[in-house]
């Protein structure tokens, strides 16, 4: 892949991120007023394709990202890490609060408000609270009558899925992406550890779509843990 073409794979996974459309060339090249033909970037999509960082949903659209451009993406061509508006409406939902238990539930149900995810927080592994999965089945991705049950399987498995997984989440924000997702194939979750004052260790959890909007996640997920911590 050259640079023109990891370019390009860059935009169109921010693109499809936010439109949850298959993006074509002809797009691209006006929108970002590229400096090549929209020719050219046809054939740079036909060769990111065959190297299976994209499909072409239908014969006539443009395309759309694979699990394997989404990691590409984490890895390669995520923008600079920058804190996102959210932390401070995140230290005023718990700052006065002394309990721990109703400061981590207040915390995951703003995270909720700011991410439009699913929100998972764990006290060890023996005690667990998820909010927010009314998101989940209301983003277009799940929108299949098969998907819609497989992902009402899965919510029903969330705790016992966090109790298996605890002991391997770091302390360094984890991403799980589609196949390497414990949650199902068609769904990211981005994971850390976190320690409270007492020592307890928790898990804290955003879960949605592959198509998730990683650089406001992560930050919102950094910032969460940070003021857990301090």
């Amino acid at each position: 892949m050259n640079y023109r073409q990891e370019h390009i794979l860059q935009l169109i996974v921010e693109e499809y991120i936010k439109t949850v459309e298959p993006i074509g060339s002809k797009f691209l090249q006006q929108k970002y007023q590229l400096a090549v033909s929209s020719a050219t970037i046809r054939h740079d999509m036909s060769v990111l394709e065959q190297e299976g960082y994209l499909r072409q949903p239908h014969t006539s659209a443009g395309r759309v990202p694979t699990e394997k451009a989404y990691l590409f993406y984490l890895q390669h061509s995520l923008p600079i890490q920058e804190k996102v508006t959210g932390g401070a409406k995140l230290r005023k939902a718990i700052e006065a609060m002394t309990d721990e238990e109703q400061l981590l539930k207040t915390l995951a149900k703003t995270l909720v408000d700011l991410s439009g995810e699913t929100v998972i927080v764990a006290f060890d592994p023996h005690w667990s609270y998820y909010t927010g999965v009314s998101n989940l089945f209301g983003k277009p991705d799940f929108q299949d009558r098969s998907q819609l049950q497989t992902l009402s399987e899965l919510i029903d498995q969330f705790d016992e899925v966090i109790t298996k997984i605890f002991e391997q989440i770091s302390q360094e924000p984890c991403v799980m992406i589609g196949s390497e997702n414990p949650f199902g194939k068609n769904m990211s979750t981005i994971l850390v550890k976190y320690s409270l004052g007492n020592h307890q260790v928790g898990l804290l959890g955003l879960v949605g779509p592959v198509r998730m909007d990683y650089r406001k996640n992560l930050s919102l997920i950094q910032q969460a843990k940070d003021l857990l911590q301090n």
